[in-house]
């Protein structure tokens, strides 16, 4: 259930901030997302994968912080951010 080189690719050159940038929380929440999307996808066929939905749920709580930390430094790039990706918040 790893996430694919070119998925991460792809995600880092959406939301980066700049010509370098891997490592903004922009960048981090867009990774969790794909990750969480695919836990998600994976959990639907196994449901009984109980290590998995532990994992999901963590990576939901470390975007939930991120998110959180985004709001408090810097609102515009929050409600930027959360359209773009489609976060129910």
């Amino acid at each position: 259930m790893r996430l694919d080189k070119e998925v991460k690719q792809n995600t880092i050159q959406e939301l980066r901030t700049h010509e370098t940038d891997t490592g903004s929380p922009e960048v981090q929440v867009g990774i969790i997302t794909e990750k969480i999307k695919n836990i998600t996808e994976h959990l639907k066929v196994n449901k009984k994968d109980h290590s998995s939905r532990r994992g999901l749920i963590m990576l939901v709580g470390k975007r939930n912080a991120l998110l959180k930390y985004l709001n408090r430094q810097d609102k515009e790039r929050y409600t930027a951010l959360v359209t773009k990706l489609k976060i129910r918040r």
